[in-house]
């Protein structure tokens, strides 16, 4: 795991970068600038977007919120900008009027070849530290969804990783509330 940042490169600091179209994190106290996402991304995204509305938000289960919104973890000064995220109703106290500050229940980040090896490593290192329950990485190539889900802080629950190709369950607080097709947030074209 990464020590928590006290040097370097804020969350702060990335709040006063230019507006330029690209995503800027810090984690770790580095800077990470990743460009503005491609056609097929935006689709994917578009799509779990609108599943994850109305098994999440339209219930009342909580807010579904989509890129760019900042995630903030004050008590390392790091900051992330994920595709899509997930807070419960139980849970809302961390939504602010500019950010989310602190853990969402889900994190969903769709790989781009910029991205790749830092969501699956640094991101989701980062996501496990600091609470966040679920963290799915979306595969746009191998057509499949990485489900990460993290044990509480301090209990004796363990990291799992699952890979789904087909059907993808929709958990709140560890109980199914129904499931996205991957066929058809994974198809190509319009």
């Amino acid at each position: 795991m990464h020590p928590m940042a006290t040097t370097g490169i804020t969350w702060q600091h990335v709040q006063q970068a230019p507006d330029d179209g690209k995503r800027r994190e810090a984690i770790g106290g580095d800077l990470y600038v990743t460009p503005a996402p491609g056609v097929r991304h935006q689709r994917i995204s578009l799509r779990l977007l609108s599943e994850l509305y109305s098994l999440l938000h339209e219930p009342g289960h909580g807010e579904v919120f989509h890129a760019p919104i900042g995630v903030a973890f004050p008590e390392t000064g790091e900051g992330v900008q994920p595709d899509l995220l997930f807070v419960s109703r139980e849970r809302r106290g961390i939504v602010a009027e500019d950010e989310i500050r602190g853990a969402p229940d889900l994190v969903v980040e769709i790989l781009s070849p910029t991205t790749g090896e830092r969501d699956r490593g640094l991101k989701r290192e980062l996501y496990e530290r600091h609470g966040v329950g679920e963290y799915w990485v979306v595969d746009p190539e191998g057509d499949a969804v990485e489900v990460w889900r993290f044990g509480a802080r301090g209990a004796e629950d363990e990291t799992t990783h699952e890979r789904h190709t087909d059907r993808l369950p929709v958990r709140v607080h560890g109980e199914r509330v129904g499931e996205i097709d991957l066929e058809a947030v994974f198809a190509r074209g319009a």
